[in-house]
Order: structure tokens, then sequence, then C-alpha cells
């Protein structure tokens, strides 16, 4: 018996970084269906790291190059791909069922590689200055201490690594370790220490970061001596503190279903195998003594392998066999979802965008339904130059797409608006170039003003489609934030289904003004109808809450 119902897989793979992605491959070169999850973005929190030059084999990448050619890996092998929220799952019976926000999904295995994420410590002011001088991310946020100084928390690898790369920004960086030393590797525990630009205090914790609308001072205690000291930014100045204390599971899933211990982590047994037939757990969510790519590649491959055991098993019970697609149908996480291979719409060759950037415009230009004009603001700086550049070529790719440059009072120059093909303005907009992360995002942006756009769940898409009062929604990014476009993708998706929403997308580097008025030290930051601000990535059903909250 053969059944290919398309909501029947031998494995679903929840999360989509480098555990999960190898079992994906390993099942699917194995010819078994496999289908992996994320929420967010493929690779998981490696993609954040720009140096990767421990992975056996390979001498020097990022974390997203790493990360990404694991996923083709895995999608030429057969291997499928959706985003998407998991809400819950159940483990009972011969099929399992993991609940997501686009709907109800039938395998015999699930493998739980959602990972961690970074771990608040819990001292005073932590939380209340999260994004206007507390931060998480260096590859992120750290522009936005250029000059200033800068004081990280934590004695690990991150913490090292991290803190070296924070002097190319900030003016001295302060290193807090409470214990003896550090516990990372030797080779990079030295290159901070002996760092000019970096001083390490060891024994040390804080106990209170203080400031008005930013952060203007912090208050740490050595753990030995009993010694307080208090640093305070010059007058007009501000401080920044960078938190890396380790991570906490992702294990809300599997909460009451697996066993976990005291700290959270899922408990699994040599191959990955949790006290639950059936379930298995691999990569950061688990417990291990090491947290590395490398570790989490491994705990993908074994799991893989007793998942293939436990699929045939099920097949040969239950006479159900879950059929691979033909061909990988998966596309790349940065394009529309959809089943038909991109159509080639133009045979243009392009200086600007690469073999990859041009096979994702070419699959969303096949699916987009109406044409539109990108309508430019532009002022007489070179961005505005680079903006113009940027769009013309864009255009020549497409018939669907016209450039028509404006002259307008608007304030924050350059800004390129998507409009309908009869003039009147979608909500979307961009200014300063969509170019580094944002390339992914403004892309979506286009498809979603065209139609169909990405699928939505159908109460949230029903909501946004009901609000009647205006919502200004701006977000302000840096083209070096990963987390960045999930959140802009989202809110553009919602504007794009209201003429009541907008959604503008402002790069801080090119608006420093929008920084200041709204005291920003971290991305991406969200404000609605100029109110109160908001950090870090949500989806669209976080931002419509938000919106109903706020209007």
């Amino acid at each position: 018996m053969s059944d290919r119902n398309d909501t029947i897989y031998d494995v679903v793979v929840i999360g989509g970084g480098p555990a999960g992605l190898t079992t994906a491959l390993y099942l699917a070169r194995a010819k078994y269906r496999v289908l992996v999850i994320e929420k967010d973005n493929f690779g998981g929190q490696i993609t954040i790291t720009s140096e990767v030059v421990n992975y056996p084999g390979v001498e020097h990448t990022s974390g997203a190059a790493l990360t990404e050619t694991m996923r083709k890996q895995a999608q030429n092998f057969g291997a499928e791909f959706m985003l998407a929220e998991v809400e819950r799952i159940s483990v009972e019976g011969d099929l399992k069922s993991v609940f997501t926000t686009k709907g109800e999904l039938k395998c015999f295995g699930i493998l739980l590689a959602t990972g961690a994420r970074p771990r608040m410590i819990g001292f005073k002011g932590e939380a209340e200055f999260k994004g206007h001088g507390v931060a998480y991310c260096a590859t992120c946020d750290g522009e936005f201490f250029t000059g200033k100084e800068v004081f990280v928390v934590g004695g690990g690898f991150a913490a090292a690594e991290e803190s070296v790369f924070l002097t190319k920004y900030a003016r001295h960086v302060n290193i807090l370790i409470r214990k003896d030393d550090f516990g990372c590797a030797k080779s990079v525990a030295d290159e901070a220490k002996s760092h000019e630009k970096i001083t390490v205090l060891t024994n040390t914790e804080v106990e209170e970061v203080m400031g008005d609308s930013v952060l203007r001072a912090i208050r740490y205690r050595n753990n030995k001596t009993g010694e307080v000291t208090e640093y305070k930014a010059d007058s007009g100045d501000n401080i920044g503190v960078f938190v890396f204390a380790g991570y906490e599971p992702a294990t809300e899933l599997v909460k009451g279903i697996a066993e976990l211990n005291e700290q959270g982590y899922v408990i699994t047994d040599e191959n990955m195998q949790t006290n639950v037939a059936g379930l298995y757990a691999a990569g950061d969510v688990r417990i291990k003594n090491l947290r590395q790519v490398v570790t989490a590649v491994g705990d993908g491959a074994l799991a893989a392998t007793e998942l293939e055991k436990y699929a045939a098993a099920m097949q040969r019970k239950t006479g159900i066999k879950p059929e691979q697609p033909q061909v990988a149908t998966a596309p790349s996480h940065s394009a529309p979802e959809a089943d038909e291979a991109p159509a080639e719409v133009s045979g243009h060759k392009s200086d600007l965008f690469t073999p990859e950037m041009l096979t994702q415009l070419n699959t969303v230009f096949s699916r987009m339904e109406n044409n539109l004009i990108l309508e430019l603001h532009l002022d007489d700086r070179p961005v505005s130059q680079e903006l113009e550049n940027y769009m013309e070529e864009l255009a020549k790719l497409t018939a669907k797409l016209e450039v028509r440059t404006t002259s307008s009072d608007l304030q924050h120059k350059p800004c390129v608006r998507i409009c309908r093909e009869d003039g009147t303005w979608t909500g979307l907009a961009f200014h300063g170039v969509p170019g580094g992360h944002e390339f992914t995002s403004f892309v979506l942006g286009l498809y979603n003003a065209a139609g169909p756009g990405q699928q939505l769940d159908a109460d949230v898409m029903t909501e946004a489609q009901a609000i009647a009062k205006p919502v200004d929604i701006k977000i302000l990014i840096s083209l070096s934030c990963t987390m960045c476009p999930d959140l802009v993708t989202a809110a553009q998706r919602l504007a794009a289904l209201n003429d009541n929403i907008s959604a503008e997308i402002y790069d801080l580097n090119h608006f420093p003004d929008l920084r200041d008025k709204y005291q920003v030290m971290s991305v991406p930051c969200m404000i609605i109808n100029d109110g109160e601000s908001s950090f870090g990535k949500k989806n669209a059903r976080q931002i419509l809450d938000l919106i109903q909250a706020n209007v």
C-alpha cells in the first residue's frame, strides 16, 4: 500500500539548524520522506556567526554560508521545507501529529531540533534597558556602540569571540566574568586577553544597569573581595552591555511529554531517542557537554540512522509508505513557498545580482499576479544613486516592475515605495537600499504586494483585513542583522492585506535621527503609531496582537 498524502511524512524535523538539516539530509538520501519545519530562518543560531574556522574540512566560512550549503544538500536529496511555527505535537499512536500554523501534519517519527536561545541573567535593569543599551547580538547591534564604552557579561566562547568583534566599534570593551577565568578554549580566550582594547575582570558580577531613555551606568561587584565598582558615562554619553551568558533550551513543545533535566534540556540515550518511542532530539536542545556545530551535526546523523529504522518498522506495521516528491520541491528559505520549479522570465545578465539571487527573483516574478511600480524618492546623497541603480537593475529582469522617480517632500530619503499599477501605494516602503539580509524581505514584499502573497493563518488574515483605523508601522533595521528580515516580512505581509496598515523599513545607517529619536541601540526595532518601541523577531500573529493592543 502506498500513501502519497501531502500531510504524511516518515519524519518531521522541528528546527532548521545544523542538527535538523543533517537529519534531513541523511533521511532524504535514504529515500525517506522528511519535512523540516522552521519558524524563523533556516540555519539556526550559527547564522549570526560571521566567521567559522573550526569546522573540519572547511578552512573558513560564515555560519550562514555553511548551513545554507547543508540545506541545499538536503533539498537536492528530496528533503522538504516549510516556514511555519509548530504549536504542539501529539505522540500517541503509530502516526504522530504535528500541529503548525499551516495545518496538521502526520508522521511516524519526530525529531526535536529547536536549539536554545540566549539566556537573560536577570540583573536589575536588564529587561528595562533591552534594546536601549542591553543587547545579545554583537553582529546585529555592535555598530550602535561605535566610540562607546562597552561591557560584555560572560566567560564562555561567545563572550570571548564577540568581545574581539566588538572592538571594531567600541572605544573599549570590558569583559565581566563571574569565575576565575574563561571557560572556553585557551586560544580563543588568549585572543581576548591580549587585545589592547579589552580589559578582563574576573570574579565579577553585574548588580545593576542604570540610565534614563538609554543606558548610562553599570554597577558590578567582585564576588571574592566584595568591592563594588560603578561606571558612569560622561555627560550626554551612553554605554552598552552585551550579555553572553549561555542559552536556555527551547523545549516548550515537549514539556510534559519527554523527560527533561532540571535545566530543561531533553534527556536522550546515545542514539538521540527520548523516553517516548518515535520522539528524538538532537543538537543544543538535548543534554550534552559541548554545544558546537560539529556536535550538532553528529547528533543529527545518529538520530537519522535510528529514525530510518523506526520509520521502516512503522511502514511495515501500518502498510503506509510516504513517498518522496520526484524532484525536490522545497524552495530556498528566502523564496516564496510553491510547488513548481522557478520559471526563467528573463535572459538578462546582471552584475548586481548573483545567479542564486536571480533564481530567487525569477521564482517571485513568475508568480506575481499583478504589476508593480517602484516609486523612488531621492535626494542628492550617493546612497540615492545606489538605490536608483538597484531598482533599475531589478526592473530590467521583468516586465512586471516599472521604476518611476518622483519629487516629494518625504523626510527620509532615499526611499522606494511599492505601488500598484494604478499608482496607489500598497503601504510597503524601504528607506535606504534593501541589500544585505534585507534583499530577501524586499523580494517577499514584492510578492506579497503583487499577490497572491505568502500564506497566513485564516484567523490572522481575517483580523488584519478587519482593522479599520490607521496603523503606521516603522521598523528600524541594520543590513547586517540576521533577525530583522523575519519581522520585516511579517509586517509587510499584514500591510499588503489592508490599506489602513503601512509598514515602512528604515536602514538606521542612513537615518541616525530616527536612532536618536527612539533611542534605538538594538535591532530590529518596531514602533506602531509612534508609540513604544518593541524589539526582537515577531511573526504576523504577534505583530497583529500588538496592533490590536495599541489601536
